[in-house]
């Protein structure tokens, strides 16, 4: 298999949102996780050997039995993409002695594609890279949030009071919003994770719109919707294709400010009155999909309001940010044995910059790394932070109430020193 990581793509967000998907791409060794022997990975950024020795000692893959290739040149190029003979050479040259397997994307775009085709293999979980090219056309229009609301409309979903319209509209759209409801949220068409959502009132006035980014060119649309009074926000990760939908998981999505800063699966029991609509609304779109012609993941986020109403709010046609966490924590609870009964993904911040080793001993210092035995604790499923200090984390534990109790002793061991 080639795991393309390629988080550097405009399928998800305006490619004008470069300071996004810098951010993104930072998270590319994740997918070290899902590796077979004999896989290649293509990342936008290096992988840390103490990393990669980490999660292959984890996963039981020998370390030398897959290849990593480094795409330097990843935000060089309009696509997002180094130009594609440069990539095709790379990967042959790394996957020299192996069989050719397929291409497996982040995100189904238009480079993934043409990777597939360079290499002469399909795009999984497609028979062809033709097959892939044929769904790139609703992948990318499911991935925008106006298309979404006149879907999500369409199939029965409920929706917050909303307009679509191009940026010379929005102070239109928000007055008309604004004489209804107290609050309103503007969001570019194209964006993912809470990046570029903006919350208005009307003491904000038009003025508050000027410093808007320009995304998408002269054709982007926006999409203004009246703030809902969000008490929590849920998602359901499923896959769909010729057979149909199915659900995979669901969770609570951890936001900040609107963006997404963390997981918590499977729903907790506040949550789960509102699984069989999360799950009937999936469905839906899932069918949707496939009529389509796309086959592979796709989430459906969605917000319960403090009066206990469940809102759609956007769908993401493509691996997510729970997608791999949620397969590590599968293969490791198969290979101890045991199932997973919760999991959760954050960041902690440490005291000081830590070493990718200096941090896993920290964590075995603790007694709170992960232990392949009880198939629990804590995994550090990313690589060394940017910053040396915000640390990405998964917990796997056998309950909410355990998830918690390690996220708390985590938290409390790698507190800042005051």
């Amino acid at each position: 298999m080639i795991v393309y990581a390629n988080l550097v793509s405009d399928l998800a967000v305006d490619l004008a949102q470069r300071h996004v998907l810098r951010a993104w791409a930072e998270l590319a060794p994740r997918e070290v996780w899902v590796l077979r022997p004999g896989d290649v990975l293509v990342s936008p950024v290096p992988v840390g050997e103490a990393f990669l020795r980490y999660a292959c000692g984890l996963t039981g893959v020998p370390p030398e039995s897959v290849a990593v290739v480094v795409l330097a040149r990843a935000f060089e190029t309009v696509s997002g993409c180094a130009a594609l003979p440069e990539v095709v050479r790379a990967v042959r040259k790394a996957s020299e002695g192996r069989d050719a397997g397929a291409v497996l994307p982040t995100a189904l775009d238009a480079p993934a594609v043409a990777l597939a085709r360079g290499l002469g293999v399909p795009v999984a979980p497609y028979p062809s890279a033709e097959a892939a090219e044929a769904a790139l056309g609703i992948t990318r229009s499911l991935n925008t949030k106006a298309v979404f609301r006149n879907t999500a409309a369409g199939l029965g979903m409920r929706l917050p009071d909303g307009r679509v319209c191009r940026r010379e509209g929005l102070a239109d759209a928000m007055g008309e919003l604004l004489r209804v409801h107290e609050q309103v949220v503007v969001k570019p068409d194209r964006s993912a994770g809470g990046h570029g959502l903006r919350f208005l009132s009307a003491a904000a006035g038009a003025a508050s719109l000027e410093d808007l980014p320009a995304v998408g060119g002269a054709e982007g649309l926006w999409v203004v919707e009246e703030r809902v009074d969000v008490a929590r926000a849920v998602s359901i990760q499923m896959v769909t294709g010729p057979a149909g939908p199915r659900p995979v998981f669901s969770g609570e999505m951890r936001t900040l400010g609107g963006t997404f800063a963390g997981y918590l699966s499977p729903l907790p029991a506040p949550l789960q009155e509102n699984g069989p609509t999360l799950e009937r609304w999936g469905m839906a779109l899932g069918r949707h999909l496939a009529a389509h012609g796309y086959a592979g993941p796709f989430s459906l986020d969605a917000m319960v309001s403090a009066g206990g109403e469940l809102f759609a709010g956007e769908s993401n046609v493509r691996r997510t940010a729970t997608t791999t966490p949620y397969a590590m924590v599968a293969r490791l609870a198969a290979n101890a044995g045991a199932s997973a009964a919760a999991w959760a993904t954050g960041t902690v911040r440490t005291p000081r910059r830590y070493g990718f080793d200096e941090a896993v001993d920290r964590l075995c210092a603790e007694r709170i790394a992960y232990d392949p035995a009880r198939g629990e604790g804590v995994v550090l499923y990313a690589d060394v932070p940017p910053d040396g200090l915000t640390w990405r984390y998964t917990v796997i534990a056998d309950s909410h109430a355990s998830v918690a109790r390690y996220e708390g002793l985590l938290r409390a061991s790698w507190a800042p020193v005051p």
